[in-house]
């Protein structure tokens, strides 16, 4: 009987150390991961997710430079493309995910400048929701045609729209790029034309090789090859000349008052660590510097050019202010 009285106190122990090592268990493993020294960075492969289709110029870009940085890094840049809503949709996957340098985005002017002029309740904020890296790059607007198309330049464009003769465009989605060009060139000339949004630039781009579209607005990267090898013509480049068609003339050499540069950049998500920053900023202007690199952008009608992140940050946001006065007078808002 003394036995037993004496063992009872442990026995009663047994279920109070089982649930206090439950406990302990619950905790370790609902606690978060230690964070990871961001000078030691990156110890493990990195995502670069675009938010265009494959094979488009955005995508090019990306992968160009994925390889490049990866070297630099030490580690693997694999590539996620989630495309919809002219990029916005992946761009926000970008916003929402960890900060921990292992998801980095390229950004072009469709997702990071254009878009909050023209979406009221843009899912993301195109300067505090991101970490800018860098710039990578200017590039243009190829304003193209089927080769049957009746006009040559914007002078040809011109005459034919005033001759009463219904003229659609494609551009590769509502608020991008490529729809801005043409309302420019609406607004500056006061020609019509019907926008016909595509969900993807390669779509676009094989409607037009197809003849199911006579006239598109492509990003340099898609339209370059296409012009070279005679299936498309170029009619005008919204923004500079480009170095991948330095004889197609600019919106300005036709008559029409815009140089605005168009810029391409490289975001993480907001509150990156300086020093995790720092190294994906170092290895971008080490790619832009690389001779390979430089001309494979070039022959894509990219020019590359290095600007720092926070530098390049600011651009963005003294850009947005105006081409918000641009969406408002063409009336592009996506509810």
């Amino acid at each position: 009987m003394a036995r037993f009285a004496q063992s009872l106190p442990v026995r009663q122990a047994i279920p109070k150390l089982r649930i206090l090592a439950m406990s302990l268990l619950a905790m370790a493993v609902t606690l978060p991961a230690r964070a990871e020294d961001p000078t030691a960075y990156p110890t493990h492969k990195i995502r670069m997710l675009l938010p265009y289709a494959a094979g488009g110029g955005g995508d090019v870009i990306g992968r160009l430079l994925a390889d490049r940085m990866g070297k630099t890094l030490g580690q693997s840049i694999y590539i996620e493309n989630h495309t919809g809503a002219a990029g916005t949709l992946g761009t926000q996957m970008v916003a929402t995910s960890a900060n921990d340098g292992y998801t980095i985005t390229v950004g072009g002017m469709t997702t990071h400048v254009l878009a909050p002029a023209i979406y009221p309740k843009l899912p993301y904020d195109s300067i505090k929701d991101f970490t800018t890296i860098g710039r990578i790059g200017t590039s243009s607007i190829m304003l193209v045609a089927t080769k049957d198309f009746a006009a040559n330049d914007i002078k040809g464009l011109i005459a034919l729209a005033r001759n009463g003769e219904p003229i659609q465009y494609g551009s590769w989605g509502i608020g991008s790029t490529g729809q801005f060009c043409a309302e420019i060139l609406m607004q500056q000339t006061g020609i019509k034309m019907e926008h016909v949004p595509f969900n993807g630039i390669a779509k676009l781009a094989g409607d037009l090789l197809g003849g199911h579209i006579s006239l598109a607005t492509l990003d340099m990267a898609t339209a370059t090859p296409l012009v070279k090898d005679g299936s498309i013509k170029a009619l005008a480049a919204c923004g500079e000349r480009s170095p991948s068609l330095p004889d197609v003339a600019t919106y300005r050499e036709q008559g029409v008052p815009f140089d605005r540069s168009l810029s391409w950049a490289m975001y993480a998500p907001a509150g990156l660590a300086p020093p995790i920053a720092a190294k994906l900023s170092a290895a971008l202007k080490d790619a832009l510097g690389d001779a390979e690199v430089k001309e494979k952008l070039l022959a894509l009608g990219i020019t590359p050019q290095f600007v720092p992140g926070d530098e390049q940050r600011d651009i963005n946001a003294r850009d947005i202010a105006a081409w918000k006065r641009v969406a408002k007078d063409a009336g592009i808002e996506v509810k």
